[in-house]
């Protein structure tokens, strides 16, 4: 992630100097799934850390259960709570070496070829344009600072785990970048970087993110659910499918969806091989 430079207070400035340190800068802010890429980023991040054994059955298990609960209660503060919590806990004693790591080989394996490239060309062009670029999700900071160097994009804001000596804690520094979070950070940022929201342009998929889409002067659904899309042909914004094939339902529990269904299938398969070596030990026994 770029860092943001602290103020600099300047004694004497000619007008020139003055004028631009006064002139305000355009931004482009994007969320990551199913805007930037095909379905969630932090699910190919999980699948790997499964994988690597950061985590076992019995986690799974337990996160599937509340991701169940989500599914059935639909979101509000508590479950995202929960969701968060558990994800958290997952890699709480491993290093940040370690995930990033994980990260750079999943996004070599699956994210980078998950970008649609119609919202790519959106990020070139404001590039282009020398606009920043910044991308703003609910995912581990790590993964958006990952997908932001690659496509070189200015920056990354995210969920952000603690960090002591290396190794997460389990515990979470600030809010889960989310929703007003989004809309928080982005203000944020705005005044670190002298940022002009009124010229800038927010990108995003879900209903979820219309804090921080209200907060710009230009507003640009990518393939949007049907709320948002409902509520930008409303408001007259113009937006941009992506998709070969449009995903129907809200995306968040779509993806909650789909990871429901990885836990039930590894679940499942653990289930298999323990009865498979009860009933070679009985075997060996005979």
């Amino acid at each position: 992630m770029a860092e943001v430079a602290s103020p600099v207070t300047v004694g004497i400035v000619d007008d020139a100097a003055s004028s631009a340190a006064a002139s305000k800068k355009k931004a482009a802010f994007f969320d990551v799934d199913n805007t930037i890429i095909r379905g969630a980023s932090s699910y190919h991040l999980a699948k790997e850390l499964r994988r690597r054994k950061f985590f076992g059955t019995r986690d799974i298990i337990k996160f599937g259960i509340i991701q169940a609960r989500y599914l059935i209660q639909g979101e509000n503060k508590k479950n995202i709570d929960q969701v968060r919590e558990r994800a958290l806990a997952l890699v709480k004693g491993h290093t940040q070496a370690e995930v990033v790591a994980c990260g750079e080989d999943v996004y070599d394996a699956v994210l980078g070829l998950r970008i649609f490239p119609g919202t790519k060309e959106i990020i070139d062009e404001h590039l282009a344009n020398g606009d920043e670029v910044w991308f703003i999700t609910a995912s581990p900071v790590e993964v958006g600072e990952l997908i932001a160097r690659r496509l070189g994009a200015t920056g990354a804001l995210g969920t952000v785990g603690e960090v002591v000596d290396g190794v997460y804690t389990g515990k979470m520094i600030g809010n889960m970048m989310h929703g007003k979070a989004k809309a928080d950070a982005i203000r944020q940022l705005a005044t670190e970087r002298n940022l002009d929201l009124a010229a800038s342009y927010a990108y995003s998929d879900s209903l979820n993110d219309l804090p921080m889409m209200k907060l710009v002067g230009h507003p640009r659904p990518i393939n949007p659910d049907g709320k948002l899309k409902a509520y930008a042909k409303k408001m007259g914004w113009s937006t941009a499918e992506f998709r070969n094939k449009r995903i129907t339902g809200h995306p968040i529990r779509t993806t909650a969806i789909a990871g429901g269904a990885w836990v039930f299938g590894l679940v499942v398969r653990a289930i298999r091989r323990s009865f498979k070596k009860r009933v070679e030990r009985i075997i060996i026994i005979k």
